[in-house]
């Protein structure tokens, strides 16, 4: 029996992967700091409040790195980087589901839905709350209390999980549990 009444999870690093080999190695062949520039708070921030959409952004790093041919090629070549579902963390996930919700709280941009729509997701989760469909994104207090609203759960009531540690902390803030995720053992001790 699961001890909490809603699991909230992260998406990206926790259920959804990329293979960051090949981000570096897209880096180190272009010689741009790619990662930097993409993930600046800057940056990706408009994106994952839904203010620009990817392909905006996108646009606002090629401009960052030059502007070129080589600065539009190397993001070609990182929008274009494999990523995969952790299968493991998914049965995790569908067998708490038989009990509880399971809503999944991510900053993402405007492209999540067909993101999980590609990785067979669609109907995987009892809601998802996107930072760029809700317009707050975590570490914000709001978007935890969005996401226990939509599981119609008191905030004390929901596990949280994460692979970004502020994240974690600020759910706790709200009385959650959290859990901050580094491997699957992380999530099965919890849930298991």
């Amino acid at each position: 029996m699961i001890p909490f009444d809603a699991v909230l999870t992260d998406f990206d690093g926790v259920l959804r992967h990329f293979d960051h080999a090949a981000q570096a190695e897209i880096e180190a062949r272009y010689g741009l700091p790619l990662m930097k520039t993409a993930f600046d708070p800057e940056v990706i921030g408009p994106a994952t409040l839904g203010r620009i959409t990817e392909a905006e952004w996108a646009e606002s790093i090629t401009v960052a790195l030059g502007g070129d041919e080589r600065a539009r090629r190397a993001m070609a070549e990182f929008l274009a980087i494999r990523f995969w579902v952790d299968e493991q963390v998914k049965e995790l996930l569908a067998r708490a589901q038989q009990q509880v919700p399971v809503v999944i709280v991510t900053n993402a941009m405007d492209t999540l839905e067909q993101h999980i729509d590609l990785l067979g997701l669609t109907h995987f989760a009892d809601d998802v709350v996107s930072s760029a469909r809700v317009g707050v994104a975590k570490p914000d207090r709001r978007i935890y209390e969005i996401a226990a609203e939509r599981a119609g759960v008191a905030p004390e009531r929901c596990l949280f999980v994460d692979d970004r540690l502020p994240n974690v902390e600020a759910a706790r803030t709200l009385g959650m549990t959290g859990v901050h995720y580094q491997k699957y053992d992380d999530l099965a001790a919890v849930l298991g």
